[in-house]
């Protein structure tokens, strides 16, 4: 748990996606985060997070369910939302934290 906290802890955004191989709306997601990524660049770093492989930290957190998004900023949650959002609205998430 001591790496995520070191890697939620940057001056970038950093976008965690919680997620499960078996949910139907990540594969929909997935690629939608990409895009994103191609836009910001360096503007944000974006984690996936398995909820089946990482229980403790998807508990940490209270994700009851996939996918699930978290935005943080210098280690704070400053966002969170839960399901698929186009990728301009996860921009704009991302850049009115910012």
């Amino acid at each position: 748990m001591s790496k995520f906290s070191e890697l939620i802890n940057q001056d970038t955004p950093v976008l965690v996606d919680f997620f499960a191989e078996w949910c139907g709306p990540y594969k929909t997601l997935a690629p939608i985060l990409k895009q994103v990524k191609e836009n910001l660049g360096d503007g944000v770093s974006i984690i996936k997070i398995d909820v089946d492989k990482n229980q403790a930290i998807a508990a940490k957190y209270q994700v009851r369910g996939v996918p699930t998004m978290l935005l943080f900023k210098n280690g704070k949650q400053v966002w969170r939302q839960s399901g698929v959002l186009s990728k301009d609205d996860i921009i704009n998430i991302i850049k009115t934290t910012n």
